[in-house]
């Protein structure tokens, strides 16, 4: 009972639509009529307001780690995995929003921290270099995504590295359209277009 509880916090914590609340709190309307259409710290940053998208990256994020760490401490260990899943899964399908959300990367990021600190610096560290060699924030975040089943297979447990191979290939299928413009040269620089 007290896991089933604990992976319907974090599926709540993960819906919480910051990208959305900080662009209407800031005069900017809705974000998911620009760009991708989407709710991420990505799609904020082309309102032109770093620091907002600054800060939905940072709480997309955070909702992650608490979603994980709020398992680990109501139900015990091992319900983690769990609960990050049902994060990312909640904020790329809020039920508020009629279940379209965001891509679910920063949250990955988050659950990520939450699991073991060593997977998270990894990821960020991983999509900091491909997204500044690429100058796309899809590529950064696919490739971040990819390495984190194996970092979390070295410095947490399989449980942890099923939870984010599963994250891995939904986040990855969240960017379809992202893979279908880099095949076909035409997906925006970071700070461009979509």
């Amino acid at each position: 009972m007290l896991g089933a509880g604990a992976i319907l916090l974090a599926a709540l914590l993960g819906s919480i639509p910051f990208g959305l609340l900080l662009t209407r709190a800031a005069g900017l309307g809705d974000v998911r009529s620009i760009g991708s259409g989407n709710i991420g710290a990505t799609n904020v940053l082309r309102t032109g307001n770093k620091k907002l998208a600054a800060a939905t990256l940072l709480l997309d994020a955070l909702k992650g780690a608490a979603a994980v760490w709020l398992a680990g401490w109501i139900a015990g260990p091992g319900w983690e995995p769990a609960a990050a899943v049902a994060a990312v899964l909640g904020h790329c399908h809020p039920p508020w929003l009629g279940f379209q959300g965001g891509k679910g990367m920063a949250t990955a990021l988050g659950v990520m921290l939450g699991l073991a600190w060593p997977i998270f610096l990894i990821a960020a560290l991983t999509w900091l270099v491909a997204a500044r060699l690429s100058r796309r924030s899809s590529v950064g975040a696919m490739a971040a995504i990819a390495v984190a089943p194996a970092a979390a297979l070295v410095f947490a447990t399989p449980g942890a590295a099923l939870g984010l191979l599963i994250l891995g290939v939904h986040v990855i299928w969240r960017h379809k359209e992202n893979i279908q413009r880099l095949l076909a040269g035409t997906e925006p620089r970071i700070g461009e277009g979509r």
